[in-house]
């Protein structure tokens, strides 16, 4: 009896070591990858590197030059809120998250919606924001249109960005209508200014300032967005410790009431819209 209660003992003993020792291994794991954390790169380097691509009113160049917008605000507050200068590294849309997976900067924060394609990639923090799609047409159909099937006839004629959101919701929503696509979203516009299209569509706030500096020439016949996303901060992948950090801050900057400031300043109101090169 004696013998069997030594070796129980022991046994007791050796697995205690052994869970000491898990318990160990596992919090050195965990320090290396909170100390490998893109996090604890940018305390060390003492600024935010972001990447971003120039879209109105996400980010743009004001008069001056400098970069302004929804995204320069939120980075800048970010940044600050760190302790850290902040710096911005325009890229292009098709690029930015190679870019980002490549070690151009810290984090993708530029409007980016977040997909199951994309995620497949990046990982995505919690929402900072919600955008959708509206429909801006011509005053000529004035009276005319009281649903999306009032548009959707092949007389009918959309205007879009090429290769942007609007173009295979359009698809979708309107199989039987025409669609012509632009590169930029102010000749998708003009299209419909020169009477050559009956219809644009694209993300707010941009419809709603077409609808204001063209009151006579255009309008919302169905007064709704379409396409609801959540856009949401990209970083790369394996870094439990940014995403907590991240979305911590964003869920404060919800609840004291910043991000929606800032949000119905850029999305609701043309204030702004005087900062840019005439």
């Amino acid at each position: 009896m004696l013998r069997r209660l030594k070796t129980l003992a022991a046994a007791i003993c050796v697995g205690g070591i052994a869970t000491a020792s898990g318990v160990a291994q596992a919090q050195d794991a965990r320090q290396a990858i909170a100390g490998d954390s893109v996090i604890e790169q940018i305390k060390a380097r003492g600024s935010l590197i972001v990447g971003l691509s120039t879209f109105v009113p996400w980010a743009m160049l004001d008069q001056n030059g400098d970069l302004i917008g929804y995204e320069i605000d939120v980075a800048t507050k970010l940044a600050e809120d760190m302790g850290v200068e902040v710096e911005f590294v325009p890229t292009a849309w098709d690029g930015i998250i190679p870019a980002l997976i490549a070690g151009r900067f810290d984090v993708i924060i530029s409007g980016m919606s977040v997909t199951p394609q994309r995620n497949l990639t990046v990982n995505f923090t919690d929402p900072y924001a919600f955008s959708g799609l509206r429909i801006a047409v011509a005053r000529t159909h004035e009276g005319t249109i009281d649903s999306l099937e009032d548009m959707n006839r092949p007389d009918f004629t959309f205007a879009l960005r090429r290769g942007a959101t609007p173009v295979p919701f359009t698809q979708a929503t309107f199989p039987d209508a025409r669609i012509i696509q632009f590169d930029e979203d102010g000749a998708s516009l003009q299209e419909v200014l020169n009477g050559n299209a009956d219809a644009t569509i694209a993300s707010e706030p941009s419809p709603s300032r077409y609808v204001a500096e063209y009151p006579d020439q255009l309008y919302f016949p169905i007064d709704d967005l379409f396409s609801v996303t959540a856009e949401a901060f990209a970083v790369r992948k394996g870094d439990p410790d940014a995403l907590n950090f991240f979305n911590n801050w964003i869920a404060i900057n919800w609840r004291n009431g910043y991000l929606e400031e800032r949000h119905d300043y850029w999305f609701r109101s043309q204030e702004w819209t005087e900062l840019l090169p005439n």
